[in-house]
């Protein structure tokens, strides 16, 4: 039963909830509306809060993902009940494990139906309880501010990732008299001067330190006490995917990226370091296995909360709190290390097997040509997204931005279809930079219907498709344990009409300078384009069986 009205002065539970939003500092929603939130779409129709009305429910969702890692506030998505839900849950997940902030709110049924056999009905704050930090549902009209609150706070605290508020229709439209609560904002915490003077120690005495910066660092804004702890300490840096950018690409001590399912020379640092200083690392963005095959190498844990149990990832000592603040404080008690000289013939060996691979102009185009050639067209705080599948292994690789966050990946889920989304998203916060979005023709037809969304909202994002007629990564894996693939080819539509057909702007590209001369011309467009060029997957083979040859034992 609805709760009377006894005073002219309250507001339905969904007027509060989207204060609550407005309050929380929210600027735009994605979402699909439907019956079961009509008191919810009014309310934010009303309140100043733009939103964005998409093609699927997995596309907000990856559309709030990206706003929150770009802006480090929860970015919000929006469905109605049973399969709007659900289709929430891929973008939602891919929130929770690579830590984007991100509030996801579903309509329910009536509460009087919740105890029937009832259509369209499913316990959704027990469905989303895994895949977030907070699942709740607003059963009490008076409990909505502490639930609005309880979401934000969850999903923007350390480490960040998605929460969700469940709320039944017939709830919606009760008077309540609840009202947003205020946002608390707790001071940094500092790392204890003890565990400060015991890493200062271990990097003193190492003879051949290596760091692995992760994404905390950038979620923490501890990008420049890192460079400055690098160059000042002569200390040699790897990156995770997810940390792209963290130092210039040219940079002496840049090892580039790890994390590759091969074996790759950034892994011959690790096995030659005798101390490794995790920086902001995540045990999700990759494992420890990976990087820590000597059981003799040493770890220092430098991050905002300790380290997550694992039997490969046992720190000497951790330093935890605000990481700036404990960056500095190490480089002021220890003198800089001798230039890493060992290092060189690894980064050698990187730079030249790079230009070797980037010098083939031949189409169809080599990955790490495409790559080079991408990158000569951007600014260093132009914003790249790479979709899931093969060309993923290609970014990771050979595609080295020179800023934090101009390259973003899924990474922790590793979720196809995440790039399109992403890309509105991005272009959305940032008008004034270029976005594309690196995609397979597998992931671009997982959510190319975000096509229109990007259009209607006069979004110009450009969307390049790595053709090559199947799910390449698959294709890849399935080749090497058994020498051959199956079931992994498809046939595609027309992209240069499809985006056509869409109001879009279609490119084919038959060559390397139809290439460079698409991407010149989709940047000056004022739609979304679409640009199709065919890649030599053969070179996923070429690639694996050269490192095995090459970092042989």
């Amino acid at each position: 039963m609805e709760k009377p009205i006894t005073n002219d002065d309250e507001k339905t539970v969904a007027q509060v909830l989207v204060e609550g939003l407005k309050q929380e500092g929210v600027k735009a929603i994605f979402g699909i509306p439907g019956e079961e939130t009509i008191d919810l779409m009014f309310a934010i129709r009303d309140s100043g809060i733009r939103f964005i009305l998409t093609r699927h429910e997995q596309g907000a969702a990856f559309m709030a993902d990206v706003y929150g890692r770009l802006t480090g506030k929860a970015g919000v998505c929006l469905s109605t009940l049973g399969p709007g839900a659900t289709n929430l849950m891929t973008g939602v997940a891919d929130a929770f494990l690579d830590g984007a902030p991100l509030v996801a709110i579903t309509g329910q049924v009536e509460t009087e139906r919740m105890q029937l056999t009832s259509h369209q009905y499913l316990d959704l704050t027990s469905m989303f309880a895994p895949i977030t930090k907070r699942s709740k549902q607003i059963i009490t009209p008076d409990t909505t501010g502490e639930i609005i609150r309880l979401a934000f706070k969850y999903a923007q605290s350390e480490k960040p990732g998605s929460t969700h508020i469940d709320v039944p229709k017939d709830i919606a439209h009760t008077k309540t008299s609840a009202r947003p609560l205020k946002q608390h904002h707790a001071d940094p915490e500092y790392a204890p001067a003890r565990s400060i003077l015991e890493a200062a120690e271990l990097i003193r005495t190492a003879q051949r330190p290596v760091i692995l910066a992760g994404n905390v660092v950038v979620r923490a804004h501890a990008v420049n006490a890192l460079r400055r702890f690098v160059d000042g300490l002569h200390i040699p840096c790897a990156n995770t995917m997810m940390a792209k950018g963290i130092l210039p690409s040219d940079s002496p001590y840049n090892l580039w990226t790890l994390g590759i399912p091969q074996r790759d020379y950034v892994n011959e640092a690790f096995d030659q370091a005798d101390l490794v200083i995790a920086v902001g690392y995540d045990l999700v963005e990759c494992a420890p296995l990976k990087w820590h095959s000597n059981p003799e190498t040493k770890i220092i844990n430098i991050g905002v909360r300790p380290a997550d149990i694992n039997r490969n990832f046992q720190p000497e000592t951790e330093v935890i709190g605000d990481i700036s603040y404990s960056l500095d404080h190490i480089m002021d008690i220890i003198d800089a290390k001798p230039e890493p000289h060992w290092i060189e013939p690894i980064r050698q060996q990187m730079r030249n097997e790079e230009d070797e691979l980037a010098s083939d102009s031949s189409y169809p185009m080599k990955p790490a040509r495409i790559l080079r050639d991408l990158k000569n067209l951007l600014d260093k705080n132009d914003i790249v997204l790479s979709d899931v599948g093969a060309h993923k292994m290609w970014v990771a690789r050979h595609y080295h931005p020179e800023e934090p966050n101009t390259c973003l990946i899924s990474n922790g889920f590793a979720s196809m279809g995440f790039s399109i989304p992403g890309a509105i998203s991005a272009k959305l916060l940032h008008p004034e930079q270029k976005v594309v979005a690196v995609c397979g023709d597998g992931g671009f037809m997982m959510n190319s219907q975000e096509l229109e969304t990007a259009l209607r909202e006069h979004l110009p994002i450009v969307i390049l498709i790595w053709q090559d007629d199947q799910y390449g990564l698959i294709d890849w894996k399935e080749k090497e344990r058994y020498g051959e693939s199956c079931y992994v080819s498809f046939s595609n539509p027309d992209f240069k009409k499809y985006a056509e057909a869409m109001g879009c702007k279609g490119y084919h590209a038959g060559s390397e300078e139809e290439l460079i001369a698409s991407l010149k011309d989709a940047f000056q467009q004022d739609v979304p384009s679409v640009i199709t060029v065919k890649v030599d997957y053969s070179e996923n083979m070429k690639l694996s069986a050269h490192l095995r040859e090459a970092l042989k034992k």
